[in-house]
């Protein structure tokens, strides 16, 4: 299988899907439009909507009640990286070789901008209420998961404990990065894969399993980060390499080392895998993605 040139059409699908549930931009309002458009199509490989619905086939599932789903969790995702852009978090200018909102809009139209999307991400996933035999409790476990997920008890109380981490680097332990790296990283990913699982009709136990895969997914894509920081190629990465060390920033590798964080990849991606493949349920690429998201150079 050519993973790259598959994922490349799955994220082709996976961008007119998000793109089609965008607002059109019009109204007195219409630069905030214009704004959340700028934020959703600056690029990406659209990860996080490809995983929920290749978890949502695996599952059998097979309505377009997935769709407003993998919109509102792009949505959700691009707002965090506005945000995170912003002068009082990175004050990043750049992202991905364009300009970010805030250095386009302004910083106040930054703000909205991420305040927008994220609203809109939940209005967007109650559409799928309106969906041709929409299972209503599915649905509602599914809007559950996005809403725990993306909140304090995911990716923002995982943002909240890397703020302040930055603020007092010698504070932070090994215990504490972990705490950081599973809910601001790996909570969106869970996410993902939970609530293709869920709109698809897996049990309780099923959805447990694959929140365990997505979990340790997600650790081994930010600990390959850190990698990537020190052994990168820019020219791939689009961005300079060494950007942890100078700013003193605390990483997996600076505690474990750059050959054990290797091994620790390969730990959880082949656990992952195996747990994967004890569902009955079957999906050769998703399996052929969860390996190349760790082992990617980019």
């Amino acid at each position: 299988m050519d993973i790259k040139n598959e994922l490349l059409v799955r994220a082709e699908s996976a961008e007119d899907v998000v793109c089609r549930f965008l607002p059109d931009v019009e109204g007195h309002q219409g630069m905030i439009f214009d704004a959340m458009e700028y934020s959703v199509t600056a690029g990406g490989k659209r990860l996080r909507p490809i995983l929920m619905n290749e978890t949502y086939i695996m599952f059998g599932g097979k309505s377009d009640v997935i769709e407003p789903f993998m919109a509102a969790i792009e949505m959700i995702h691009t707002y965090s990286l506005v945000h995170d852009d912003l002068p009082a978090m990175d004050n990043d200018m750049l992202r991905r070789g364009k300009p970010t909102t805030h250095a386009t809009y302004g910083e106040a139209m930054g703000i909205l901008t991420g305040d927008a999307l994220l609203n809109y991400a939940f209005e967007t996933a109650l559409n799928a209420y309106d969906a041709e035999d929409a299972d209503v409790s599915a649905i509602t476990s599914a809007m559950r998961i996005l809403a725990r997920k993306a909140g304090v008890f995911g990716m923002i109380g995982g943002q909240v404990v890397d703020v302040m981490s930055e603020k007092h680097q010698l504070d932070i332990d090994e215990e504490k990065l972990h705490f950081i790296y599973e809910l601001k990283t790996g909570a969106l990913i869970e996410a993902s894969m939970m609530i293709g699982a869920a709109l698809a009709g897996a049990s309780e136990e099923e959805i447990t399993t694959v929140e365990s895969v997505a979990s340790m997914i997600g650790m081994a894509f930010q600990i390959q980060d850190d990698i990537l920081d020190i052994e990168g190629d820019e020219a791939k990465l689009g961005k300079p390499i060494g950007s942890d060390e100078r700013n003193e920033k605390s990483t997996y590798v600076t505690f474990a080392g750059i050959e054990k964080s290797k091994q620790e990849v390969r730990r959880l991606t082949d656990e992952a895998i195996d747990k994967l493949n004890s569902l009955p349920k079957k999906n050769e690429f998703l399996v052929e993605l969860l390996n190349y998201l760790v082992y990617r150079d980019n």
